[in-house]
């Protein structure tokens, strides 16, 4: 039980007044159990996509109060995914999608294509890893180098011992690493096959280790919106992968997840954690996206159902057997967020309140009127559960017109404690430290 809802049955034990132990309110779509309306049947989805207009040299996010946020790089490419190595070196994955043919087909490809270029996505990739070193007076990189290149659609990094992992958008490799080195120019080695192929929808794929480094842990998002592409198309998808690094063995550790893409392990608990991005189309307010930890062998719901055991009934045949096992996920992040990054806070620089919670980069709404996600929210947690609801951290991503200025994507916790956000349309890696 969560402890905001135990202080509610506590107080009204010993007879206090409930008014004094009221929790704050959730949001709308988010939290542990929240309403969830019936689902809209809409002829024609909603698309509404935020326009791109970058922030200027002079403009910035909005901190949370005693937060300030800074510029620590400019003029990235598609910055999308960050890591910190342990001696402070910040790696961040330039990468875009892949070259999909198959999407630019019909009608729905040359409108998807048109929506991309609105949301400043469609530019090509630039397959690298960049690293950037230190930082200045200012709050500023003090260097950058090409640390790798050449690369398919880069996301997820982890660093075990000398191995340098990169899961690509069809495979993931290993790369020797030295302390200190500012590139890598040995090739990779192929530890496995991701799925890819030519529709590849949900392309990003992460990858985390185990805290003693004997497996990794690969996520791998559908290839559709809810199984219309075909099942077939969905082998080994919307799942989370386990390695055996020793051997190179791969099992599938937990499935029904649409599109998880952060994954950090929770400070208290240990548990592997995971934001998801959910499916659209059933109405401005479903599916909410989430994060949850995840189980061995669990199946969290998609396609055919979502938030547990509720029935999508869009995907034919019904497996209500399946259905019936399905896990609800701890915490939802509200619909169509498009909340990708998740980095729990084990820093000491911010405040006191940040510790063991976690940082949510929101990418925002494609599919939903009004705008929803373009910022980076806070979830506190207590004893490995979340534990309230959500706080602005860094926001402003959209302007007074509905012009989206940044999307935050991936976050990070740097060696000194700060926060880094990954913000691919304003190019930008920010960094949130206390304010003066």
């Amino acid at each position: 039980m969560h402890r905001y809802v135990c202080s509610l049955l506590l107080a009204a034990a010993c007879g206090a007044p409930i008014a004094h132990a009221q929790a704050p309110a959730m949001p709308v779509g988010f939290g542990p159990q929240p309403a969830l309306p019936a689902p809209d049947k809409q002829l024609i989805p909603t698309v509404n996509v935020a326009p791109v207009q970058r922030w200027t040299a002079a403009q910035r996010p909005v901190a949370a109060p005693g937060l300030a946020v800074h510029a620590y790089a400019r003029d990235l490419d598609h910055p999308r995914w960050l890591y910190v190595l342990p001696n402070g070196d910040v790696l961040v994955a330039e990468t875009n999608a892949p070259p999909k043919p198959d999407d630019n087909k019909g009608i729905k490809g040359a409108i998807m294509q048109m929506q991309m270029k609105k949301a400043g996505a469609a530019t090509p990739s630039a397959n690298r890893i960049t690293l950037l070193r230190g930082v200045d007076s200012n709050g500023v990189a003090q260097s950058r180098s090409v640390f790798l290149q050449g690369l398919h659609s880069p996301f997820g990094m982890v660093l075990v011992g000398n191995d340098l992992y990169v899961a690509n958008a069809d495979a993931l490799l290993r790369f020797p690493y030295k302390t200190g080195q500012t590139a890598i120019t040995a090739p990779g080695v192929k530890v496995m096959d991701l799925p890819g192929g030519p529709i590849n929808h949900h392309w990003t794929k992460n990858v985390v280790a185990s805290d003693d480094g004997k497996f990794l842990y690969v996520s791998v998002g559908s290839n559709s919106n809810v199984g219309e592409n075909g099942l077939s198309a969905e082998d080994g998808r919307a799942a989370i992968w386990q390695v055996t690094r020793a051997t190179g063995k791969a099992r599938v550790y937990a499935t029904g997840l649409r599109n998880p893409v952060g994954m950090a392990w929770q400070p208290h608990s240990g548990a592997l954690w995971t934001a998801v991005n959910e499916r659209d189309e059933l109405g401005n307010d479903l599916v909410p996206d989430y994060m949850t930890s995840v189980k061995d062998g669990a199946f969290y719901g998609w396609p055919y159902s979502y938030f547990g055991q509720h029935v999508d009934a869009r995907v034919k045949p019904p497996r209500p057997e399946l259905v019936a096992t399905a896990i609800a996920p701890d915490y939802a992040l509200g619909a169509h967020t498009a909340s990708l990054g998740l980095a729990f806070y084990d820093g000491a620089l911010l405040p006191e309140r940040y510790r063991g919670g976690a940082f949510i980069g929101q990418h925002g709404s494609w599919n939903r009127k009004p705008y929803s996600g373009y910022k980076v929210i806070f979830v506190p947690f207590t004893n490995g559960v979340p534990s309230g609801p959500p706080q602005d951290v860094v926001s402003g991503f959209l302007d007074s017109n509905g012009k989206a200025q940044g999307r935050p994507v991936g976050v990070a916790v740097d060696k000194a404690g700060a926060l880094l956000v990954a913000d691919d349309v304003g190019n930008v890696i920010w960094r949130v430290t206390p304010a003066p």
